[in-house]
């Protein structure tokens, strides 16, 4: 297990499913944790818990990743308060499934203002110091969906394949420097997260058996920091399927018709 003692972790979107369950792991192995998030509520509660158990380790700011001035502020506070971020886990978004024709332009905005944007700005923000030191990690949280677009999430996908370039591009710039950037490409996760993207609760119903654990995403994370780890692809046979997509695309999109349409 990596031992992160005296390492700062910052996570956004800390105040629920994978980003909470990284926090925890990350506290529990001697990191310095920051959680951000929208609810302020969630996260003092959480920076609580996380305190009484390992000391303090654990410090919260609110923070919506659209808003680009609240950013820097809330940036500029953490680096005063910890001195610096070892690592930066992006993994604050969310979807919402629809048809691309009945997909409402202002929500458009907003998936890519806390999907792309968002993730782009708290990445900035960091990459400063981290060259400086030559030393650090970005963890970009993506999805297998930017990997595979399957009907019904045309704009989610495009945040995520978004993502993805953003970070192998990064990847790359950041070799000569000793930063290293990680891409975490789940499938669908035990999470609220589907309480917005999946309403009806239709795909969640036609996909339960296969969702992976929020906790064990994030173990899978934690395990990696501070590595030079290219991605995580969970789980493994969707990452193969990911790949048969990239040399047979036809084939996959006629085979997978009828899996695709769950949602």
């Amino acid at each position: 297990m990596m031992n992160l003692k005296g390492k700062c972790v910052t996570i956004t979107g800390a105040s629920g499913g994978i980003g909470k369950e990284i926090a925890e792991k990350a506290a529990a192995r001697g990191a310095r944790v920051v959680l951000l998030a929208r609810s302020i509520d969630k996260l003092e509660a959480i920076k609580m818990e996380l305190n009484a158990k390992y000391g303090n380790s654990a410090l919260a700011y609110q923070l919506d990743v659209s808003d680009s001035d609240k950013i820097q502020s809330v940036f500029e506070e953490i680096f005063a308060a910890v001195g610096k971020i070892d690592i930066l886990v992006n993994n604050a978004g969310f979807g919402l499934f629809s048809h691309a024709h009945e997909a409402e332009l202002q929500v458009t905005k907003a998936m890519f203002e806390v999907n792309v944007l968002g993730l782009i700005a708290c990445t900035q923000m960091v990459l400063p110091s981290m060259i400086a030191r030559k030393s650090g990690h970005i963890i970009n949280i993506a999805s297998q969906a930017g990997k595979i677009a399957t009907p019904k999430s045309s704009i989610y996908s495009a945040t995520k394949f978004a993502v993805l370039g953003y970070s192998n591009s990064l990847r790359m710039e950041l070799s000569e420097h000793n930063v290293f950037v990680t891409t975490v490409n789940p499938g669908p996760i035990e999470t609220n997260f589907f309480n917005i993207a999946d309403e009806q609760g239709t795909y969640v119903k036609s996909i339960k058996r296969f969702m992976l654990k929020p906790g064990y995403v994030a173990e899978r994370v934690v395990d990696v920091m501070m590595t030079s780890k290219r991605e995580i692809n969970l789980p493994g046979w969707m990452s193969l399927g990911s790949l048969f997509y990239t040399l047979f695309p036809r084939a996959v999109e006629t085979l997978g018709r009828k899996a695709f349409f769950k949602k």
